[in-house]
């Protein structure tokens, strides 16, 4: 039993709680509070990660509490290969939005107390190895969101967002409760533990036509989660509302939780389903990457722009695990964590913009770059980072995963690497130069860059995530991959999915030429 994943899903839930109990005038005590709290979280999470050992099977760090043992609702949390990195980034997202939460001013007790209990539910809800606590945490997070968009959130239309994203989370969450609770039942386990129903369906799979409408729940519930096409339009409206901290933890870090619900639960619990329903979720990603990519090049406005990037990055993701390899599943975890970090960086920046400008109309900005240096070196960093370039990690997993979806979907992957890499290059550039370059706009000319080291610190571990993992990609892909085969193996129950590579030209004549036989010689 080890008590540091506990340590790291207690403390920001623990910092909520003494948070409640400070007088709202000491406001100095919560903010200090809130950050040494997400720091110790921060701390611990790259300790995790520096001692998680890669190919040992099953979960490591696991702790266990009993809670109602008569109904299979268990205290359980552990880390594999798949979410110790998303945790990891998920911590490193949480200490960088507290520090950028300085521009909250009215409220400030109510704002931090569900700010860390947001962070400890996300944090929570990857961790979970008890599907009750896997749904009740993302629950436990997502509320938080509703609430700080509709109180701090910008725009006159925020609590449009609000409601709209409240119903569409709403109605993927309910589905995917349908589902997981279905899953537990049809699975005979009598257990809400993830690796005691994955064990009994290893034994006893479920039959076809239980995984048949089962699965569909569990796709289309995480899937509107994770902002799938044709149910993505909360997301850019969202972002778009939410204060900086929120966009940057939503949008960054508990989307991902849909993500982690197929990988995790749906395809290697319900291999013959999801089989045939990789070919559908195919299609479905050209939409997040083609429309969504179209929609972010009319965009004007910096949150609108980087929300629709936002949901196309995920049609990268949806394209990895459709592939069903192993290459792919593990690119689709790379891209999770360098868009987690990637999507907190870009919000973080247009944050600090919008508190400075009170606007984030592109047209009305230019030449940011020279008033505020280090900001602008950050958003263009991140918009290069984007567009997919060599060095960061966003690179490394859109490779991996057109690599491997190429063997599977040809000309649906022809089509997403046009989308992906040629579109994301366009409305990336022209923000580039919409913003950073030309003369010096009127809203430039009374900007400030972040000018002391505490400034620049959350800007700074978030570009250097992204710079590390995309310099050095096998800290993670070592990490990722023996339990991405593991997955992919229950998928595909133990059938390659794509057709195996030929042998070069001239192995293949050698060993068609009889033996002791040479080469014919050349004709003059």
């Amino acid at each position: 039993m080890s008590l540091l994943l506990t340590s790291i899903i207690g403390l920001p839930i623990a910092g909520a709680l003494t948070v409640a109990l400070i007088p709202r005038s000491y406001r100095s005590v919560i903010r200090s509070v809130a950050l040494l709290v997400t720091m110790a979280s921060m701390v611990l999470s790259i300790y995790l990660f520096a001692q998680f050992q890669p190919g040992i099977p099953g979960y490591q760090f696991v702790h266990e509490l009993a809670w109602i043992p008569s109904l299979g609702i268990n205290y359980q949390v552990g880390v594999d290969g798949i979410n110790v990195g998303i945790i990891l980034m998920g911590a490193l997202v949480a200490f960088a939005a507290t520090c950028l939460s300085r521009e909250i001013t009215e409220r400030e007790k109510e704002y931090y107390f569900l700010l860390l209990m947001m962070i400890g539910g996300i944090l929570g809800a990857f961790a979970s190895l008890n599907l009750f606590f896997f749904f009740a945490f993302h629950e436990f997070a997502l509320i938080p969101t509703f609430i700080m968009i509709g109180v701090w959130g910008r725009g006159e239309n925020k609590n449009y967002a609000a409601f709209n994203m409240t119903i569409y989370l709403t109605v993927g969450a309910m589905l995917a409760l349908i589902g997981i609770v279905a899953l537990s039942i049809q699975a005979g386990a009598n257990s809400f533990d993830l690796r005691v129903i994955t064990a009994a369906l290893k034994a006893k799979p479920l039959g076809d036509a239980v995984q048949a409408w089962i699965f569909p729940l569990l796709l289309f519930g995480f899937g509107i989660l994770v902002s799938l096409w044709p149910f993505h339009t909360w997301a850019p409206l969202g972002y778009g509302a939410a204060p900086t901290a929120a966009s940057m933890l939503h949008a960054g870090v508990l989307k991902k939780f849909g993500l982690y619900g197929l990988i995790r639960i749906a395809i290697p619990l319900m291999p013959m389903a999801a089989q045939s329903w990789m070919q559908l979720l195919a299609i479905l990603c050209l939409g997040n990457i083609l429309f969504c990519g179209f929609v972010a090049m009319r965009q004007r406005n910096l949150n609108l722009l980087i929300g629709n990037s936002s949901v196309a990055h995920m049609g990268f993701v949806f394209l990895g695990i459709a592939s069903l390899t192993m290459v792919g599943v593990t690119g689709a975890v790379v891209i999770m964590i360098a868009h987690g970090l990637l999507a907190a960086l870009s919000f973080g920046i247009s944050g600090h913009i919008f508190n400075q400008t009170k606007t984030l109309d592109m047209d009305k900005m230019g030449g940011f770059l020279k008033p505020m240096p280090f900001i602008g070196s950050a958003l263009l960093m991140a918009l290069m980072a984007g567009c997919g370039l060599p060095g960061f990690a966003n690179f490394v997993g859109e490779a991996m995963t057109l690599f491997a979806a190429w063997e599977v979907f040809p000309i649906i992957t022809s089509l997403a690497i046009w989308g992906g890499l040629v579109m994301g290059a366009v409305y990336m550039l022209r923000a580039i130069r919409s913003i950073l370059h030309g003369p010096v706009s009127t809203l430039g000319e009374k900007l400030m860059d972040a000018t002391t080291w505490w400034k620049k610190l959350p800007f700074a571990l978030l570009i250097l995530g992204l710079l590390v993992f995309g310099i050095w990609p096998r800290l993670l892909t070592d990490k990722i991959k023996p339990s991405a085969e593991e997955v992919v193996a229950m998928a595909t129950m133990g059938q390659p999915t794509i057709k195996p590579v030929p042998p070069p030209i001239k192995a293949r004549i050698k060993a068609k030429r009889p033996a002791g036989t040479k080469r014919p010689p050349a004709r003059p």
